[in-house]
C-alpha cells in the first residue's frame, strides 16, 4: 500500500478486523476515499496473548488497549478501533474518542440451549463476564460459570468440544461475523447488557484537527450521547473489572432513559434503577447515588472503592 491517507489501528481478532473494516468503509464512503487510503493495521495486545486468566487478574480492560494507546501516542498509527465496552472509564488525555458507530443489537445471546431455563439442573456455562455470570446465578442459583476467555471461534469451539454446557457471547459480535443463526438472543429485561455493549469507537490523538475532522463525519451521534452517559454511570460508581454491572441507556425525541443493575458476584443481592430525564450525563450521576444508597453490602463493596 502506497501512501495511505490514514493509519487504523486495531486488535488483531476476527472481529475486530472486521469492526476496523466497517470503520474504514464508513471513512471512505464518507469521504469519497478508495479503500487503499485507509490502512488497517493489525497491533496485539496483551489480552489477545494471555488467555487462560481473567482480565481482572492481570489488568482489567486496559490489556485490551494500551498497546493501542502507545502505538496512537508514539504516531504509529493515526486512529485506533475498540468495542467501546472493553475501554477502560478512564481514558489518557492525549487520547479523546472520536466517533461511534451506530450502534447494533445490544443483547447477549446464550448458545447450547434454548433459554436459561432450559438448561440442566447444574448446568456450567464458560463466561469471562462478572456481570453475565452474576446476571445468571441470580435466575438460576444451581448453574456454574467457569472462566472461558478467546475469541469467538475458541469460545465455540470449546462448547462444541463439552467443555461446558452452555456459553454466552454478545449478539453484535455474532451478528458482525456474518452469524445471526447462532444461539438464542436473551430479552434486555431478563439480562440487562454491559454499558457500551454492540458500540464500536474510534479513537484518536486529541490534538490532531485533522484527523479528528475526518472521523466527525462518521460519528452517529445518538450512540455516541448513550454509551459516553452509560460511562459516566460506570465512572461515578467507580466500577471496575470486578464488579458486576448492567446498564442501558436509550434516547427518545429530546429525553433519555437509563436503565442499570448492580449485582454481587454470585447474584444472591441486587439493586437496580432506571431515571428518564433530559440528555446529558447528570443523570448518570443521580443514579449512580440512588443505586449505591440502595445497594445492599454485598453489592456496595464491589463500588465505589
Amino acid at each position: 500500500m502506497s501512501n495511505p491517507r490514514l493509519r487504523l489501528g486495531t486488535r488483531g481478532s476476527p472481529l475486530a478486523l472486521v469492526q476496523a473494516g466497517m470503520v474504514r468503509d464508513a471513512i471512505c464512503a464518507f469521504q469519497g476515499w478508495m479503500d487503499d487510503a485507509v490502512e488497517i493495521v493489525p497491533i496485539k495486545t496483551t489480552g489477545d496473548r494471555v488467555q487462560d486468566r481473567a482480565l481482572a487478574e492481570i489488568g482489567g480492560k486496559a490489556l485490551w488497549t494500551k498497546e493501542l494507546d502507545r502505538a496512537l501516542i508514539d504516531g504509529e498509527i493515526d486512529c485506533a478501533v475498540h468495542s467501546m465496552k472493553d475501554v477502560e472509564t478512564i481514558r489518557p488525555a492525549a487520547i479523546r474518542i472520536a466517533a461511534m458507530l451506530a450502534r447494533a443489537d445490544v443483547r447477549d445471546r446464550l448458545i447450547g440451549a434454548g433459554s436459561i431455563a432450559a438448561l440442566r439442573q447444574g448446568a456450567v456455562v464458560g463466561t469471562s463476564s462478572p456481570r453475565r455470570s452474576a446476571q445468571l446465578k441470580r435466575i438460576r442459583p444451581d448453574l456454574e460459570t467457569v472462566l472461558f476467555r478467546g475469541n469467538v471461534d475458541t469460545r465455540l469451539a470449546k462448547l462444541a468440544a463439552g467443555e461446558v454446557d452452555a456459553t454466552l457471547l454478545a449478539a453484535a459480535g455474532l451478528d458482525r461475523l456474518g452469524r445471526p443463526e447462532i444461539g438464542v438472543a436473551i430479552p434486555n429485561d431478563v439480562m440487562l447488557p454491559a454499558p457500551a455493549q454492540g458500540a464500536v469507537g474510534i479513537e484518536a490523538r486529541a490534538d490532531d484537527a485533522r484527523v479528528l475532522g475526518w472521523l466527525a463525519g462518521i460519528d452517529h451521534v445518538d450512540t455516541h450521547r448513550c454509551v459516553l452517559v452509560e460511562r459516566a454511570l460506570l465512572a461515578a460508581l467507580k466500577a471496575d473489572c470486578h464488579s458486576p454491572v448492567a446498564a442501558l441507556v436509550t434516547i427518545d425525541g429530546d429525553r433519555m432513559t437509563i436503565r442499570a443493575e448492580l449485582l454481587a458476584e454470585d447474584g444472591s443481592a441486587h439493586v437496580a434503577g432506571e431515571t428518564t430525564g433530559p440528555i446529558g450525563e447528570t443523570s448518570a450521576d443521580q443514579l449512580a447515588h440512588d443505586l449505591l444508597d440502595r445497594a445492599p453490602p454485598a453489592v456496595r463493596r464491589l463500588f465505589a472503592a
